[in-house]
């Protein structure tokens, strides 16, 4: 079965930093770009960073821009999204999804073939 699961969500302080990952099963990672979206309640879903097969990266969420730091260990099938110095208005749940190779120059998630369930992570004092 093809999957993907992430995990390191929580809840934080503001300022605080988070590691979050997306694990594969059932297919291999290494010609996909890996994007991460991110949907708060009441919110569409938006683009948040996204790593290419290669290692490239692109980052949409212009509020979290210094923020993020996305890479991939293609030898663990995992992609991780750092994220520091979080705010409140971080809180969403966050989502990977798998497309080909390359990352576009706007997250149009329509070209995403896999979506993991989604982690929460919620910031607050």
């Amino acid at each position: 079965q093809l999957q993907l699961v992430e995990s390191g969500g929580g809840l934080v302080q503001p300022g605080g930093s988070l590691r979050l990952s997306c694990a594969a099963s059932g297919f291999t990672l290494d010609y996909y770009a890996i994007g991460w979206f991110r949907q708060a309640p009441g919110k569409e879903r938006e683009g948040v960073s996204c790593i290419n097969s290669r290692g490239g990266m692109t980052n949409y969420a212009d509020s979290m821009k210094g923020r993020l730091t996305i890479s991939r260990d293609n030898a663990k099938n995992t992609v991780y999204l750092q994220i520091n110095s979080l705010k409140p208005e971080d809180t969403a749940v966050y989502y990977c999804a798998a497309k080909g190779f390359y990352c576009s120059a706007y997250p149009h998630r329509y070209e995403y073939y896999y979506w993991g369930q989604g982690t929460q992570v919620s910031v607050s004092s």
